[in-house]
């Protein structure tokens, strides 16, 4: 009689197992967002952000590839989410002057709203954008931004309302940093001028000025 012979030990899958994959790569989005967001990409780790995404590092190797990949899939997500918000703004169908109002708004609200925005901005920015440099979705996913822009901007030239041969990057990148410059540098500026800047009266005078900045350029005389 033949002894039975030893079942062979499966061979493990590549593929960590996981019942939903989409919402794993979320999960790790998320941790990642707010690893990358507090620490910059020198000081974060890879343990932490495993440890807040409930995953091991295997896992998130495979998803993610390294650190850097992380941070520039971070980086996409980031941006993904504030075009996908301003294109819900449906620039298009509104009032030149009223559409512009809208969009400064909402970037000032969303840079309040998202500090951790800002912060991964500036973590890129120390890197001079080489992880952005390595996107192939970056730009395309900032073309119908800038042509919600353009179109706004020749919506109201037609109209009479706005002066012409007005850049919708230029523009946009000076409403940003209307915005921008203000929330990073919150905390010198209060010390400087004496102000609680992010005070709720300040915050209201703040979206006014950006305000009448922006359409005091763009309204013809």
């Amino acid at each position: 009689m033949h002894a039975k012979a030893a079942p062979r030990p499966r061979a493990k899958s590549a593929v960590p197992q996981t019942r939903d994959p989409s919402a794993t790569r979320a999960a790790i989005l998320r941790a990642a967002t707010d690893e990358f967001s507090q620490h910059g990409l020198g000081g974060a780790r890879v343990d932490r952000i495993a440890e807040k995404a409930d995953i091991n590092k295997r896992m998130l190797y495979y998803y993610f590839g390294n650190k850097e990949d992380l941070f520039l899939a971070v980086l996409e997500q980031s941006y993904r989410d504030i075009r996908d918000a301003e294109q819900a703004l449906n620039l298009s169908e509104t009032d030149p002057v009223e559409g512009i109002r809208s969009l400064v708004a909402f970037t000032w609200n969303y840079y309040l709203e998202h500090p951790e925005f800002l912060r991964l901005l500036n973590s890129e920015n120390l890197h001079r954008a080489e992880h952005l440099k390595r996107s192939h979705e970056i730009r395309a996913m900032h073309s119908p931004f800038v042509a919600m822009i353009d179109d706004l901007l020749e919506r109201g030239r037609r109209s009479g309302v706005f002066r012409a041969g007005v850049d919708p990057v230029q523009l946009y990148i000076s409403i940003a940093s209307l915005s921008y410059f203000y929330l990073s540098n919150r905390y010198t500026l209060s010390t400087i001028f004496g102000r609680e800047l992010l005070a709720p009266r300040e915050q209201a005078e703040r979206l006014g000025h950006m305000t009448d900045l922006v359409l005091g350029y763009l309204i013809r005389n």
